[in-house]
């Protein structure tokens, strides 16, 4: 009973690992930043966010669809633009996991764009509030 036990934790705390665990040596950059134009732009948001605010050149393919459509990405080094922390660590995951060069990546409700600087800060803004 120990054992299955251990297992079932090591289980969990592998989930939360991969899950909540911040992705290293990737850099956060501007969605308007010149370094991103030579890479593909893949926006990896839900339908609905994307309906809200859509970038421009950009190849979308939401999270829930990678498993699926990854073979459309062109093999060239990648950008993503992710709607929160959460989205952006599983998507790099993925991404680097099946052979693609992940160089940057915005999160499009970005403390830093909405004049804070604060890393905790960040409370989505509800259209209906």
């Amino acid at each position: 009973m120990y054992i299955i036990g251990l297992i079932i934790f090591g289980l969990l705390l592998a989930t939360l690992y991969h899950r909540y665990y911040p992705v290293s040596d990737i850099p956060c950059i501007d969605i308007s930043d010149e370094r991103i134009k030579d890479m593909v732009v893949l926006d990896i948001r839900d339908y609905n966010e994307t309906a809200e605010q859509s970038i421009a050149n950009s190849l979308h393919i939401p999270y829930a669809y990678l498993k699926r459509h990854f073979s459309t990405i062109p093999s060239k080094s990648v950008h993503i633009i992710a709607n929160d922390e959460i989205e952006k660590n599983l998507g790099i995951r993925f991404l680097r996991r099946h052979g693609f060069d992940v160089q940057s990546y915005s999160i499009i409700h970005c403390p830093c764009r909405e004049g804070g600087n604060k890393r905790w800060n960040t409370v989505k803004k509800s259209k209906t509030a």
